[in-house]
């Protein structure tokens, strides 16, 4: 209020001084007869006005309560904005915690709510309910050699009678290489996949001969010709021009073999089990099941082993990730892992759903897996119905698998190449392993990857379900393999560069003259093994 007093004086103050000056002669500005060049006497002052002290409290009267009138309206806006906003606030904070107490699972049994519908483990419950109904039923047991109904129907176009360097829109000799490409293929058995064949996409694009000087070492080069990129797996995007697609094709599909050592032994596993499913006119179910202890640990999902699962749980994400799952922005909802489908399957899921989509007891199954968790328990119900299961360890001899011991790597790659031939390939968990393994069969297999991705989504509901038939799941089991055999033979659209999908599971419509490449004169150099 003090400035505010000040401020009000100060005009009153200068108009004083003002008339002061007028009445002492000179310069004032108010004397009409100075201006008009006549008497030398000053024109009087104005008298001041009787009502100027009245008027000028009136003003600051007024702006005074113009002030405290601005003041509360703002006060009272802000008061209604934040009222009006804080009921919202809470009722989304309430939204949020039931959000969360609901699909706890287990939790919101003790606070007295229903767990939402495919956010509790119950798998085996419904197994052990429906296991004399599944047992007896083979009437309707699926051939696999009709499994697959869609086809495609368009005629693949062979490559070019052409040179690869045409591809490029080389019509001259070239000059020769420009340098040297460097690349470090690390990571696992897909990982180093991609590594290879994206770099040699980039090879191609800076005329460069590809090196690689061992995978998953880290040398050092001084020649200053080198272009070192480490690590190499996904640097190159996916929508590249399709002469460069094309290298990646011929990297992928043609020119990349696993060393005789491995190749050797895949092949003798793939043989024998064909010979195992003589029954079923030598073809096969592989499937690809990722229930290792550290993908269930990783996963955060609970199963039926209680609290010892649980503690055992604990104890392994403590080992192996320190931590990790005890920040305080780390939030662990097993109920909604699960309602998003987000937890592995477990191998009694994975049986229920084959039988259910027609897969009889007949049926040989390969299982490509690394150490089961708590593989005893867990396989017992899928060799109850599925006695015919075999694995790498069953196929081979100790001698033979001796010198892969202890090499994930070389182990995968053994797995890749059986469930490459099958004629069914089932993928649980998502990852590399399944993504390079669908592109490929579908370079193989005219198109079609013949593989069934279950929707998990749909699966954690129906097996919550305790009022649920074997027959009304055995038609919802149907209709999840009439979906997996259209989506089987989708070829993604591409026009120009605006691919979105990895060419590497979807190789159509870049790689379809591959497909062909025997009638052409296409020729590639024996690849190395």
């Amino acid at each position: 209020m003090a400035t505010n007093k000040n401020m009000k004086a100060k005009p009153y103050y200068h108009q004083q001084n003002t008339n002061a000056a007028a009445s002492g002669g000179g310069g004032g500005g108010y004397s009409s007869e100075s201006s008009n060049g006549g008497s030398n006497s000053p024109s009087p002052p104005p008298s001041p006005r009787r009502h100027s002290s009245i008027s000028h409290s009136r003003r600051r009267l007024r702006t005074k309560s113009f002030s405290f009138f601005r003041r509360d309206s703002f006060a009272l806006t802000v008061s209604f904005i934040f009222r009006r906003n804080l009921r919202y606030l809470v009722l989304l904070c309430l939204l949020y915690v039931s959000g969360l107490i609901m699909c706890v699972g287990p939790f919101a049994g003790l606070v007295g709510h229903t767990p939402v519908p495919g956010s509790v483990y119950r798998s085996h419950e419904i197994f052990g309910k429906l296991w004399d109904q599944i047992q007896s039923d083979n009437s309707s047991a699926i051939d696999l050699s009709s499994v697959w109904k869609y086809k495609r129907l368009k005629v693949q176009k062979p490559c070019l009678n052409s040179t690869v360097g045409r591809y490029f829109g080389i019509e001259k000799e070239s000059p020769g290489p420009s340098g040297f490409l460097i690349v470090e293929a690390n990571g696992g058995l897909n990982q180093q996949r991609s590594a290879i064949c994206n770099a040699v996409a980039v090879a191609g694009l800076l005329n460069a001969i590809l090196v690689i000087p061992r995978f998953e070492f880290n040398s050092v080069w001084k020649d200053p010709r080198v272009i070192r990129i480490a690590p190499f797996a996904n640097r190159l995007a996916m929508n590249v021009p399709p002469h460069i697609q094309l290298l990646r094709c011929m990297a992928n599909y043609k020119a990349l073999r696993f060393s005789d050592p491995i190749s050797t032994l895949a092949e003798k596993l793939v043989k024998r089990m064909i010979e195992k499913s003589s029954g079923t006119g030598g073809k096969y179910v592989s499937i690809h099941l990722r229930f290792e202890e550290d993908m269930v640990a990783f996963s955060c999902c609970l199963y039926d082993g209680g609290k010892a699962e649980k503690l055992e749980m604990d104890m392994f994400r403590e080992k192996w990730w320190k931590g990790k799952f005890k920040r305080k922005d780390r939030v662990i909802l097993p109920g909604l892992n699960r309602i998003n489908g987000k937890c592995p399957l477990t191998p009694l899921e994975v049986g229920m759903m084959l039988r259910g989509m027609g897969f009889d007891n007949n049926t040989s199954i390969y299982l490509a897996s690394g150490k089961i968790y708590q593989a005893e328990r867990h396989l017992a119900s899928l060799l109850k119905m599925f006695p015919l299961v075999y694995t790498k360890e069953s196929l081979a001899t100790p001698d033979e698998l001796a010198p892969f011991e202890g090499y994930s790597s070389r182990l995968a790659a053994l797995d890749y190449t059986v469930c490459l031939f099958s004629e069914v390939f089932v993928t649980t968990h998502g990852g590399n392993f399944p993504h390079f393994l669908m592109g490929h069969r579908r370079f193989l297999f005219d198109g079609h990857s013949k593989t069934i991705n279950p929707d998990k989504r749909k699966l954690v509901l129906l097996f919550q379900d305790m009022n649920i038939s074997w027959v009304t799941f055995k038609d919802q089991m149907e209709i999840m393999l009439s979906e997996n055999d259209r989506k089987g033979i989708i070829v993604p659209r591409v026009r120009k560069i605006n691919r979105k999908t990895s060419i590497y599971t979807y190789p159509l419509p870049e790689c379809r003259c591959l497909q062909q490449s025997h009638n052409t004169t296409l020729q590639l150099t024996q690849p190395a093994r």
